[in-house]
Formats: C-alpha cells, sequence, structure tokens
C-alpha cells in the first residue's frame, strides 16, 4: 500500500462565466427576497395582509437581530 500515488490523468477546465453569472443572479435574487421577508414584512411596509410572515420568519428575525417587538 506505499506505493500508491495520484496522478491525474485529466486536465481541469474553468467554468465560463456565462454559465455562472445566470445561477449567481438567481440565487441572489432569492436571498433578496428572503431578506425582504424576514426584515422589513410588517407593519408599514407589508405586502401581505395578516401576521402570518411574521410569524413564520419571527425566529430567523431575531436570530439576525431585526427588532420586532
Amino acid at each position: 500500500m506505499a506505493n500508491i500515488s495520484y496522478a491525474p490523468e485529466t486536465i481541469a477546465t474553468p467554468v465560463p462565466i456565462g454559465q455562472v453569472a445566470p445561477w449567481a443572479i438567481f440565487g441572489g435574487l432569492l436571498l433578496l427576497i428572503a431578506l425582504y421577508f424576514v426584515s422589513t414584512e410588517e407593519g408599514a411596509m407589508q405586502m401581505i395582509p395578516g401576521m402570518e410572515v411574521h410569524e413564520f420568519v419571527h425566529d430567523g428575525r431575531h436570530l439576525l437581530g431585526f427588532p420586532c417587538h
């Protein structure tokens, strides 16, 4: 077992930015939407009536340091 060595047979090719950019933008938009719901979805900035969204993200709101009550 002492004679085992690693010898790669192929060279890795870089991924073109054109293939990564759409996924990065999509992920960024999802993060911004999640941040909106955790941070400002209550009171005057409320888009969805009721307290369901607030109660759903309540613990995450406190974990990230957003006051809510």
